[in-house]
């Protein structure tokens, strides 16, 4: 049965997650209700703080340390085939370098707890534990605890458990618990001074340059498990590293020779048969070298059971056994049997040999073992089972009847009294109301003396788990944390991390080293390897290589089978709409177009460039096509396109354009008409237009045919050119050209007659302009004739423009008009300019002469 003080409230000083096993299957004992003190209040008060503080502790381990799943350390597995992911990386790490793990548990569960910070922290009043204060540490769990609150609690434990258990209150030493570890102390071992870490120095100073509460000593306490050394560390908290001396030992079985190992890893096999005689006697042991005992025989054999009666097959290792008959061997006095069952040994005396008393015991008799003793006619006078009255019957064989005598009994609460045969109980109809220890259910138990025992009902309030309910009785103060542990198993469940139960809700599953064995939701009959891993795969990274419909070429395009693609685009409108089908959805999308390159000649058959397989045929590059036209003149202007019906690249099709051109083969010399017809192969036909020029006096515009002026000779092309006037160009000497019109100058060889008034009075004189010499006389002379010549010069103009008109088409009257004007102010420039050339010319042969 378990100590009163572990059936007290469950909430106060219960390690989180941190109790083994031993400790949780206590953990489930039924509580028992605790006495009402007059510190009630405040222990309840206490009580509600620190679960609130172990609570919210208790999240933040959780958050912090749900799983080790993500770290780059992988999970160190132990000998027992489960996943150590509860224990931070490091350590793990720390403590994976080989050997015997079980010897460094100790260490490693604490310095689990330093990383936590539960090392640091007092359990009891929930402070920290300062460098300057008074600490004790446990033995257990090495856990450190204020001197004043460790005290305290200690006496209170005490003095809860002799309040409950104790009848004559404090006369028993009962011993006081752990608040973590639950290890058990006597009252004798309450901490009263503050000792270093070793317990060598009492009130250790303070040293900066020391650990705290160490005193800078040799620990030198002796190395568990015992092996003869002892710990050769400064004093330091915690339990004390395994021995790491190098000692030389056997094999376990002592064949090999010595080898040099540490201390605290001694055994090792040599892995030789082991060969020791097993205990059966007959057989030797065929293990590999081994620790402590050989392992039972496992061979069977016929053996014979101890009496000697029966025989069986049995397994070697047991050779002793009994049969269920009796032994039925002759005793001593050979007048019976040993009636024993199945037995080893002698099988001893008669048991009916010897003085032998009468069924009351106050007589005695010498009688042979073949007659009984007869009684002896007094009163029984044995005590009867009440322990009050004694047997009023004669001396007889067998048991004592029951007490029939009538007494007064008082009910077991105490409130009746009533006349009752004295072997029965007297228990009264009323019914306790008092509550029971677990203060949620009343006692109820008929006729209650007050102690009302332990609340029998289940408790069955969920614990912080949330799948099992609380196995134990009905209890005060918080449930035990749940006992089972849970095994969270990767996908494949090859590979699993026991966490304790509630746990698995936020400890992502361990890192699994197998490859993934989820099957293709693609068209490939395999994944590409990776390992396995929660949630769904990653999408498929192969190729497609599905032939395509058109040219069965393989699809080179990633795996598109599951794409998440947008189910709509329809934008909501407002938080009150709510969508009816999901975001995205995977869907597998049609193979890409074809981009395989296939050489292709293009429609004018130009180039062959590659062209991808989806586009495959002819194309235009988008080149000028170039074919020359049956004009022989000009190409196809068109961009590259199919022809047909030709025999070589260079010829124009009817699919070419149709030249629209005008001819552009070079005109004969001379002929400045353009060919009349449409682009034509060959030579042009001869001009016929008619050729509109002046003639050579440029007044007259003459139409002349082009092919004979090109054709005919100089001289016939002078006469075709002039107008057959009159030239009215003036001469140097200002009168007019006697000649028809005609080409370039005219001769400066005058015939005109003038009238001069000369020194020798002579009137007419023929003028040679040109090869006469004047004399000084002659300047005046043609100074005073300049303006009759002037006025006879416009006469005759006038009369040639009046010739001309005829000839001209009849203009409207206010063109002739404009054009009289014109030839007013012409000829007053004509005339002046005339009189400055004739002063001019005069001037000169005047200096000539």
């Amino acid at each position: 049965m378990d100590p009163a003080w572990r059936q007290r409230g469950r909430g106060r000083g219960q390690p989180q997650g941190q109790a083994s096993r031993p400790q949780r299957e206590r953990a489930a004992a039924p509580a028992a209700e605790s006495p009402k003190t007059p510190t009630a209040s405040s222990q309840s008060k206490f009580e509600e703080i620190r679960k609130s503080n172990q609570a919210a502790a208790q999240r933040l381990v959780q958050s912090q340390y749900s799983s080790s799943s993500d770290d780059d350390v992988d999970d160190i597995v132990d000998d027992g085939g489960k996943v150590e992911g509860k224990d931070d990386p490091l350590i793990s790490l720390l403590f994976s370098s080989g050997g015997d793990v079980t010897d460094l548990e100790r260490t490693r569960q604490y310095l689990s707890d330093a990383f936590q910070s539960g090392a640091i922290t007092c359990l009891i009043c929930i402070a920290s534990v300062k460098r300057t204060q008074a600490v004790w540490s446990c033995a257990g769990c090495f856990c450190l605890f204020h001197i004043p609150c460790i005290q305290k609690w200690a006496k209170d434990s005490v003095f809860l458990l002799s309040s409950v258990t104790d009848e004559d209150f404090g006369k028993k030493d009962h011993p006081w618990p752990c608040p973590k570890c639950r290890y058990e102390y006597s009252p004798s071992q309450t901490p009263s001074r503050y000792v270093c870490y070793c317990g060598k120095v009492q009130d250790p100073p303070l040293d900066p340059w020391l650990l705290p509460h160490s005193c800078g000593l040799v620990c030198d306490r002796a190395l568990n498990p015992a092996c003869g050394h002892r710990c050769l560390l400064l004093c330091h908290p915690g339990p004390c590293p395994p021995c790491p001396k190098m000692v030389s030992v056997s094999c376990m079985c002592s064949k090999a020779m010595p080898v040099p190992r540490r201390c605290s890893n001694k055994p090792w096999s040599c892995q030789k048969t082991c060969g020791k005689t097993l205990p059966c006697k007959q057989h030797a042991c065929n293990n590999s070298c081994h620790s402590g005992v050989c392992e039972p025989c496992p061979r069977v054999s016929v053996q014979r059971c101890v009496c000697g009666q029966e025989e069986a097959e049995r397994q070697c290792a047991s050779p002793v056994w009994h049969c269920q008959q009796p032994c039925g061997r002759p005793l001593s006095c050979g007048n019976h049997t040993c009636e024993r069952m199945c037995h080893s040994g002698l099988c001893g005396a008669c048991p009916r040999s010897g003085n032998r008393a009468c069924p009351c015991g106050k007589s005695k008799s010498s009688l042979p073992c073949t007659e009984d003793v007869p009684t002896c006619g007094d009163t029984c006078d044995k005590v009867m089972e009440c322990g009050l009255h004694t047997c009023s019957m004669r001396c007889h064989r067998g048991a004592c009847e029951t007490c029939r005598q009538e007494v007064e009994k008082q009910c077991r609460c105490g409130k009746h009294t009533r006349l009752m045969p004295c072997h029965k109980e007297y228990l009264c109809e009323s019914k306790c109301p008092n509550t029971r220890g677990c203060s949620r259910h009343q006692c109820r138990r008929k006729c209650c003396s007050g102690n009302c025992p332990p609340c029998d009902q289940s408790c069955g309030r969920s614990l912080g788990c949330r799948n099992h309910k609380c196995p134990s009785v009905c209890h005060q103060g918080s449930c035990y944390p749940c006992p089972e542990t849970v095994d969270v198993k990767c996908v494949c469940e090859s590979t699993s991390l026991t966490v304790p139960c509630g746990r698995e809700r936020s400890t992502k599953p361990p890192r699994c080293k197998e490859l993934c064995r989820s099957p293709p939701s693609c068209h490939h009959p395999s994944r590409e390897t990776h390992r396995c891993h929660p949630g769904p795969c990653p999408p498929c990274r192969q190729a497609c290589l599905l032939a395509l419909k058109r040219c069965q070429h393989p699809c080179p395009q990633p795996c598109h089978d599951q794409v998440m693609v947008k189910t709509s685009d329809r934008v909501l409108a407002g938080p009150w709409e709510q969508s009816s089908e999901p975001a995205f959805v995977r869907k597998a999308l049609p193979c890409p177009p074809c981009l395989v390159p296939i050489p292709t000649a293009c429609l004018g058959e130009h180039e062959v460039s590659p062209v991808p397989c989806h586009r495959r045929g002819p194309f235009s590059c988008k080149r000028v096509c170039g074919r020359t036209l049956t004009c022989g003149n000009h190409s196809c202007t068109k961009d590259c396109h199919r022809v047909t019906a030709t025999t070589n690249k260079l010829q124009a099709g009817p699919e070419c354009v149709v030249c629209e051109e005008g001819c552009v083969n070079p005109r004969p010399p001379g002929c400045p008409h353009p060919c009349l017809l449409a682009c034509h192969p060959g030579s042009c036909p001869p001009c016929q237009q008619m050729t509109r020029q002046r003639c050579h006096c440029k007044i007259s515009l003459l139409y002349i045919d082009c092919l004979t002026f090109r054709s005919a000779e100089d001289e016939t092309k002078a006469d075709l050119g002039s107008c057959k006037n009159q030239c009215p160009k003036q001469l140097s000497c200002g009168h007019h050209c006697k000649d028809l019109c005609h080409p370039g100058h005219c001769e400066d060889k005058c015939s005109h007659r003038v009238k001069l008034k000369c020194p020798c009075k002579r009137i007419k004189k023929v003028c040679f302009y040109l090869n006469r010499v004047y004399s000084t006389s002659d300047d005046v002379i043609i100074m005073c004739t300049q303006h009759q010549m002037m006025k006879k010069q416009q006469a005759e103009l006038e009369a040639f423009e009046n010739r001309q008109k005829g000839r001209r088409k009849k203009r409207g009257k206010r063109g002739e008009e404009e054009a009289e004007g014109g030839w007013r102010r012409y000829r007053v420039v004509m005339v002046s300019l005339g009189g400055v050339l004739l002063a001019a010319v005069a001037f000169y042969l005047i200096q000539m002469d």
